[in-house]
C-alpha cells in the first residue's frame, strides 16, 4: 500500500515538475551562461528628461541556488519512504489529520492568499480613509475654533477692563449697603419680637376670657339650680316677655352674671398674682430666646426680660 501511494505521489510530482521545467531551466542555468552583456552607451544632451520617458529599472531575479523548493521534493521522498517503512514516522489518524490540515493551509495560502490579502488591504485602506476623514473634520473644527478665539481675543483686554470697573462699582455699592443693612435687619427683628409679644398677650387674654366665661357659666348655672326664687323670677320674666310687659332690669340671670364678675374683680384685686406673672414672663422669655437663636437675632433676653446684644 505504501509503495502504491509513493509511486502515485512520484508520478504526480514529476508531472507537475515537468510543466515548470522551462521556467526552472531558464532560471537555474542562467548563472552558468558565459555570455556577457556589454553596457549600452548613453548619449548626453542638455535637454531635461521628461517624466513619461523615465522607465523603471529592470530588477534581476534572485538566484535561489540550492535553496530552490524543487530540490525538497526528491529529498522528501528519499527520506520519507525509509522513515515510513522502518516506522520512524508512524502514519495514523493524527498524522493524517495533520497532513490534511497542512494541505488545507497550503491551498488556502497559495490559492486564496492574494484574495485575503487584497480584502484585508482594502478594509485597512477604508479604515484609514475614514480615520483621515474624521481627523480632517476635527482639524477643520479646531481651525474654526482658533479663528473664533482669535477674533474674540482682540476685545478681551477691553472686556476685562470693563468687568473690573463694574466689579469695583458693585463692591462700593455693596459696602454702602452693608453699612445700612444691619440696621434694617435689627429693625425687622425688633418688629418680629413685638408681634410675637402682642400675639402671646392676645392668646393669654383669650384663654383667660374663655376660662372666666366657663367659670361664670358654671357658677350661675349652679346658683340657678339651687335658688327657687331665681327660678320663679326667671319664669315670670319669660312670661312677661311673651306678654310684652317685661323690663330689662328684671332679668335675674343677667344680674347673677354681673354680680359674679363684680365678685371676681374684687377677689382678683385682693389676690397676689405676682407668682403667676413671673411664670408667664419666664415662659415668654424662653420662647423669644428660642426664636432669636433659631433666626440669628442680634440680641436675646435676660432673666429679667431685658434685651442684650450678642453681636
Amino acid at each position: 500500500m505504501f509503495r502504491l501511494a509513493a509511486s502515485t505521489a512520484v508520478k504526480r510530482v514529476s508531472t507537475g515538475a515537468s510543466r515548470r521545467l522551462p521556467a526552472i531551466s531558464q532560471t537555474a542555468f542562467k548563472g552558468s551562461s558565459t555570455i556577457e552583456i556589454a553596457p549600452q552607451a548613453q548619449l548626453f544632451h542638455a535637454t531635461a528628461r521628461r517624466e513619461e520617458e523615465a522607465k523603471p529599472a529592470e530588477v534581476e531575479e534572485e538566484k535561489s541556488g540550492w535553496w530552490d523548493p524543487l530540490y525538497a521534493i526528491p529529498l522528501g521522498f528519499t527520506f520519507a519512504i525509509p522513515a515510513i517503512h522502518n516506522e520512524f514516522f508512524i502514519v495514523n489518524e493524527e498524522t493524517q489529520l495533520t497532513g490534511v490540515f497542512l494541505l488545507f493551509c497550503v491551498i488556502v495560502y497559495t490559492q486564496a492568499g492574494e484574495m485575503i490579502h487584497k480584502g484585508l488591504v482594502e478594509k485597512a485602506d477604508q479604515m484609514l480613509a475614514d480615520q483621515n476623514e474624521l481627523e480632517d473634520a476635527v482639524i477643520e473644527c479646531l481651525e474654526d475654533l482658533y479663528q473664533d478665539i482669535d477674533k474674540l481675543s482682540g476685545t478681551l483686554v477691553s472686556d476685562f477692563e470693563a468687568i473690573s470697573q463694574a466689579t469695583e462699582a458693585t463692591y462700593a455699592k455693596l459696602n454702602a449697603a452693608g453699612a445700612i443693612k444691619p440696621q434694617y435687619d435689627f429693625k425687622a427683628q425688633v418688629e418680629r419680637v413685638l408681634h410675637l409679644i402682642e400675639q402671646e398677650e392676645t392668646n393669654v387674654k383669650e384663654k383667660a376670657k374663655g376660662d372666666l366665661m366657663a367659670e361664670a357659666t358654671t357658677a350661675v348655672s349652679d346658683k340657678f339650680l339651687s335658688d327657687k326664687a331665681m327660678q320663679k323670677a326667671s319664669m315670670d320674666l319669660a312670661l312677661a316677655k311673651l306678654k310684652g310687659t317685661a323690663k330689662p332690669a328684671d332679668d335675674p340671670v343677667k344680674n347673677a352674671f354681673i354680680q359674679f364678675f363684680k365678685d371676681k374683680a374684687a377677689s382678683a384685686a385682693k389676690a397676689d398674682d405676682s407668682a403667676e406673672m413671673i411664670a408667664q414672663r419666664e415662659a415668654m422669655v424662653a420662647k423669644l430666646n428660642g426664636i432669636a437663636k433659631t433666626e440669628g437675632f442680634f440680641f436675646e433676653f435676660g432673666a429679667d426680660g431685658k434685651p442684650k446684644m450678642v453681636v
